[in-house]
């Protein structure tokens, strides 16, 4: 799996909204980093990073490809994320959400919101496909995801489709960038 995340870099999984990211050197957490490839992309464009992996040979991984990055490795799972502190800027959630069933999904909306400075992003990409042996995801839609985070003050700024970088067979992909709704200060 690794190979496959490295595979790609940053800029071509995100590349329809790079335009969201912040410029100016931000707070960002990396829920799901798994090897870390974005997080060691956003800590190279300046933003302080929290990498946050519950796979162990994921994160060691990501921890050693990675190393001298500047990002801070956590080991932490949605929906709890019990050793995570916010605020942050962006929340950036890449192929994580359908593993969550609907209970976890509602609990980690609401862990978001709290991680979330006022006016932060959450971008996320939603896959959508024939599931691979042995892992647990659900299909979860873009709508079911934007009304969940309505309900916790989140305002969708973009929705759009992709397909897979990949070339895997069925598999697509929805991008999905949430602000929340509380004002800046």
């Amino acid at each position: 799996m690794a190979e496959q995340y490295e595979g790609v870099t940053f800029a071509d999984v995100h590349r329809d909204v790079l335009h969201l990211f912040p410029d100016a050197p931000s707070r960002v957490v990396d829920l799901g980093a798994g090897s870390g490839r974005d997080a060691a992309a956003l800590a190279a464009l300046g933003h302080r990073v929290v990498a946050v992996e519950p796979t162990d040979e994921l994160r060691r991984l990501g921890e050693r490809i990675h190393a001298g990055a500047g990002v801070e490795w956590v080991d932490d799972s949605l929906p709890e994320l019990a050793g995570v502190q916010g605020p942050f800027d962006v929340v950036l959630l890449t192929a994580v959400w359908m593993h969550l069933d609907e209970a976890e999904r509602l609990a980690g909306m609401r862990r978001i919101l709290t991680l979330s400075a006022p006016g932060a992003r959450v971008v996320m990409t939603l896959r959508h496909g024939p599931v691979p042996e042995g892992r647990r995801m659900w299909d979860v839609s873009a709508p079911e995801t934007v009304e969940l985070a309505d309900r916790f003050g989140f305002r969708p700024l973009y929705v759009g489709a992709r397909t897979d970088l990949h070339a895997r067979s069925g598999v697509r992909w929805t991008m999905v960038v949430l602000e929340d709704g509380r004002a800046a200060s």
